[in-house]
């Protein structure tokens, strides 16, 4: 690792800690630090991780992972601007499909995923000197098993440092998870923030209504300060943008943001200083994962799409559910960090009051099935041996093994069948992959990607609040009293009878037949 010039480090809070750090980092394997989001962790951690290699004379990788890709794209982007270095050169990138890393990259920002992955073909992640791993607060799976897989990697490999970054106070539980490993607090740089409940005026008041409602109490006392819209994912983020765009607000460009936008789009919200208003509509990959400039005012809908395990169905779903107090002071914080901020939530104090205090960690609301599945395949111990920060139920994991036992993915001695690796290949709930394996055998399977493709979305139907009669009348040809596989069969059906006819099909069409239909054209695609 050859020796560079000075690093420098931009006027952040986490800068003002840096001899703080470093220290704690000369000193443990493990450092925890916790800050603020906006506090520059995230950009410059690594920064100082590969300061004290170079001071070390390591010759090993910074791995830096995040949870989204967005976010690590985003952010190596930066790190590589600050360092001065192209992208893929110094510090490069790794995402699902997008490699951007050469063999002298010694900074690389990665999704969990990535990271994960590599145990396989390294148990002892020979290549790394330092890992830091970002927003561990979100307690996602692929974070609770890279926790507990370092737990184990670190009695082996004593070179091996760790940061455990997160945002919020919850730092006791990481420390004493590693032994007790130092916590270093870095407070955030804010301005006050005002809080307003703006609660839905009637029960007809629809999603984009009531978000329209907000930002034109908004533009009544300030046109153009910059506004962040928290909304559940990406149809609701298309509908509010159409409802905005109708409004007609002067000199306003409506941004979008979501994990599967394009680069490009990504993009324009980053940039700052137009003459145009910012007005961004984002899922909840604004709340941690980056951080958006120049924003004063949040809006907040108060809700979160969370993956959920259905015991009833026995399908894992996507639900939209009211968010924890921890993500809402998290999207607060997204404002009050160039002037003084307002966040507007649209629901009550009451709402907020009751709500959990965090949000559940994802092994706590998953199959387990797909859980002890995953585990298997990765090599990782026995999930009941595993050391999890929070430990699922004996009774689930029961379930899970009698669940794998029924689509013959494991022998009772709980070794993976060659079933089970071809299930574990497979990005599903394992029933819904044996149901993909079977069909494929008996030939049907174009039939049934289409009913497993349905269920592992939400229903492709939508029936607006002000039209529903007129939806139920265009359904009807699709409904089948039987079964409702059938009936997206028949919607499936339809749609491709649909694509045939038009010799050079657009995609504009599929999404006026949509229209027309009232289906809804983002779940089609999926």
């Amino acid at each position: 690792m050859s020796k560079l010039p000075q690093i420098k480090y931009p006027d952040l809070p986490v800068a003002q800690r840096r001899d703080e750090i470093m220290e704690a980092m000369r000193s443990h394997q493990v450092v925890i630090v916790v800050g603020e989001t906006g506090s520059g962790k995230t950009t410059q951690l690594p920064k100082m991780a590969y300061e004290l290699a170079v001071e070390e004379g390591k010759k090993g990788r910074i791995g830096c992972t995040q949870p989204r890709r967005l976010a690590a794209a985003t952010v190596a982007r930066r790190v590589a601007e600050e360092m001065g270095t192209g992208l893929g050169e110094r510090v490069g990138y790794q995402v699902r499909f997008v490699e951007k890393v050469q063999e002298d990259t010694t900074i690389k920002f990665m999704t969990d995923g990535i990271l994960l992955a590599e145990t396989q073909r390294d148990r002892n992640l020979k290549q790394y000197d330092t890992l830091i791993i970002d927003e561990a607060h979100e307690r996602s799976l692929n974070i609770d098993f890279i926790l507990g897989f370092l737990k184990n990697l670190l009695l082996r490999r004593k070179d091996l440092r760790v940061v455990v970054s997160s945002a919020t106070l919850d730092a006791g539980m990481f420390s004493d998870y590693f032994e007790g490993a130092p916590v270093v607090n870095v407070e955030g740089r804010t301005f006050p923030v005002e809080d307003h409940y703006l609660p839905a005026q009637t029960e007809g008041e629809d999603l984009p209504s009531h978000v329209a409602r907000a930002v034109e109490w908004i533009t009544d006392f300030d046109s153009q300060g910059d506004l962040l819209i928290f909304l559940p994912g990406e149809r609701e983020i298309r509908e509010c943008a159409d409802a905005l765009e109708g409004r007609n607000f002067p000199a306003t460009d409506i941004l979008p943001l979501f994990a599967r936008l394009g680069l490009d789009a990504q993009e324009r919200v980053f940039r700052v200083g137009g003459s145009s208003r910012r007005i961004v509509l984002a899922t909840n990959v604004a709340e941690t994962s980056v951080t958006i400039p120049g924003i004063v005012y949040v809006i907040d809908s108060g809700m979160a799409r969370v993956s959920r395990w259905n015991p009833a169905r026995q399908i894992q779903r996507l639900q939209v559910e009211q968010i924890s107090q921890a993500s809402a002071r998290q999207r607060r914080g997204r404002c009050g960090r160039v002037s003084e901020g307002v966040c507007v939530r649209l629901y009550s104090e009451e709402v907020h009051d009751a709500a959990d205090e965090y949000t559940d960690p994802e092994i706590r609301r998953s199959s387990l099935a797909g859980v002890i599945l995953r585990m298997k395949s990765l090599r990782l111990p026995d999930v009941r041996k595993f050391p999890f920060l929070s430990p699922p139920s004996a009774r689930a994991i029961s379930e899970g093994h009698r669940a794998l036992e029924e689509v013959e993915a494991i022998e009772k001695n709980g070794d993976l069948t060659d079933m089970g690796h071809k299930l574990a290949r497979l990005p599903l709930d394992p029933r819904l992959g044996r149901m993909l394996i079977e069909s494929s055998r008996r030939g049907v399977l174009d039939a049934v990607l289409v009913m497993v493709g349905g269920m592992s979305v939400m229903d492709v139907r939508e029936r607006p609040q002000d039209k529903q009669e007129q939806a139920d009348q265009a359904h009807k040809k699709f409904n089948d009293e039987q079964s409702d596989f059938l009936t997206l069969l028949h919607i499936w059906s339809a749609i491709s009878k649909f694509r045939e006819k038009k010799k050079r099909f657009k995609r504009n069409q599929l999404r006026k037949y949509c229209k027309q239909h009232f289906l809804s054209f983002r779940r089609v695609l999926e």
